[in-house]
């Protein structure tokens, strides 16, 4: 007798072989049932396990999907690559371009919110002063929803910076922020790594057994001022990041 386990190791060895690439849809239920001459339960089950195990994903029109899997490559290099002069890409765009990927950062949301105490640290400000949040997808289109990113700066930071705005910030928020004066001269970063929250799952369309990727980073300009707290979430088995000629001279 044919069971969940069979059924379901059969599809992975058929979505890893290309048979169903990422973004197709696997066959129904019903087809499945057929061929397998097994009860929807049993289908239900192996979905289940290949949903867990982050292969697939239920979209929301189009029944159950093979998730996107592919790993992008983000180096500390993209930043510098932001800033060129004339340039139009943000961190983001200018990492998946490198690596031929149509990269998108898509806003979600901005609003003004009071500074809860751990941001007001980090940011050397007060808890209950004005911070503007703004929330972000990293993209890879049409529709690859790799990284969540929300970040927190100052008020009148990201006033005069124009960055308070839903509009598009062209060659991304840190050229902008340069060019109101705040030239960003360091970043700390903390990694971790963690499930995912209900909602983290849904988004990155992962299961119960992929973990996920955190970064805080805390951007500084030359003056040691604290310009923006960013706090991004990614599959883990999407995102690679590389911290490139980092400088390993001993300081005099």
């Amino acid at each position: 007798m044919t069971s969940s386990g069979d059924i379901a190791a059969n599809l992975r060895d058929r979505i890893d072989a290309g048979t169903y690439p990422p973004g197709s849809q696997l066959p129904t239920n019903a087809d499945l049932m057929a061929a397998h001459g097994v009860s929807k339960a049993t289908i239900t089950k192996a979905i289940s396990e290949l949903v867990d195990q982050g292969l697939v994903y239920t979209a929301k029109k189009g029944g159950t999907r093979v998730r996107h899997r592919s790993p992008v490559t983000l180096p500390l290099s993209r930043y510098r690559s932001a800033l060129t002069p004339g340039g139009t890409r943000g961190p983001w765009e200018t990492a998946t371009a490198e690596a031929g990927l149509d990269g998108h950062m898509e806003l979600i949301a901005v609003d003004t919110v009071e500074a809860p105490a751990d941001l007001a640290t980090l940011l050397k400000l007060t808890p209950g002063d004005s911070l503007i949040y703004r929330l972000r997808h990293a993209i890879i289109r049409p529709d690859d929803l790799v990284q969540i990113q929300s970040a927190w700066y100052p008020s009148h930071i990201a006033v005069a910076a124009g960055i308070s705005t839903t509009a598009k910030i062209e060659g991304g928020i840190y050229r902008r922020l340069a060019e109101a004066g705040h030239r960003r001269a360091t970043a700390s970063e903390t990694v971790s790594v963690r499930m995912p929250t209900p909602d983290e799952a849904a988004q990155l369309r992962v299961g119960g057994r992929v973990s996920v990727l955190t970064v805080e980073r805390v951007t500084r300009d030359t003056h040691g001022t604290p310009l923006e707290v960013l706090r991004a979430v990614a599959a883990a088995d999407r995102i690679q990041l590389t911290y490139d000629d980092l400088p390993l001279e001993a300081q005099s």
